[in-house]
């Protein structure tokens, strides 16, 4: 309620209703004295008789800005003040993997971190697939607890940040809200942190980068498995 409150002092066009309203705002006893009728007053102070006033659609337009603005933030206060339901909670994992992943799990949900995750083994019917996983996004547009639970694998898709069939050939890439993909780089494949501008590197070769770090994982689960982690640095 006291956020609701001040965000309306900030953006004082919320408090007005209907653009009528508005423009009864700037009416005076004396304007309607003279003009002997409200709608009259309106119309003079709507076509600029009484200094600058905002056209019925720049009201508008500012009052969905200002709506926009304070629901954005009492989502923001709601956000940052509920508990995290995390989907691993209470499970009995035996899995490195997924052990390592419910490590992970509130960091990735409250964005104090960005893990991205390589998967390389073989889908439904029996084909070799591997790609790059952005595990909070994932935690944020599917249900986790089938795979913490078992009943899921965990598996690269083509919407993921990369995926590829070894044995259709078929290759994607998809930047996600916390990373962009950048697949023509001399350096090889790369992503960059939609947050912060680092540069993560998957080259086993390399070094993940700054606030990165790489884990290989041995899995029952899986052929391959590794975790990059970014964390993000708050100020």
């Amino acid at each position: 309620m006291e956020h609701s409150a001040a965000a309306r002092v900030l953006d004082p066009i919320t408090q007005f209703q209907l653009y009528e309203d508005y423009l009864d705002s700037k009416v005076t006893p004396m304007d309607l004295f003279y003009s002997k009728s409200r709608e009259l007053a309106r119309k003079l102070v709507e076509h600029g008789h009484k200094g600058t006033v905002l056209s019925r659609e720049e009201f508008e337009e500012k009052k969905a800005a200002a709506q926009i603005a304070e629901a954005a933030k009492s989502n923001t206060f709601y956000n940052r003040t509920r508990p995290v339901t995390l989907a691993s909670a209470g499970k009995e994992l035996k899995d490195n993997f997924l052990k390592a992943l419910a490590e992970r799990e509130e960091a990735n949900r409250s964005g104090k971190m960005t893990s991205v995750i390589f998967i390389r083994d073989h889908n439904t019917v029996g084909q070799e697939v591997s790609g790059y996983i952005d595990y909070a996004h994932r935690l944020k547009t599917q249900d986790f607890e089938p795979y913490f639970s078992g009943k899921k694998r965990l598996m690269p898709g083509r919407s993921d940040l990369c995926y590829y069939n070894w044995k259709t050939q078929v290759s994607t890439s998809n930047s996600s809200p916390n990373f962009e993909v950048i697949y023509d780089d001399p350096n090889g494949l790369l992503f960059k942190n939609t947050r912060d501008k680092k540069i993560l590197n998957v080259d086993p070769l390399s070094g993940p980068g700054e606030d990165s770090n790489r884990t290989l994982l041995q899995s029952d689960l899986y052929i391959h498995v590794v975790i990059y982690d970014h964390n993000i640095r708050t100020v």
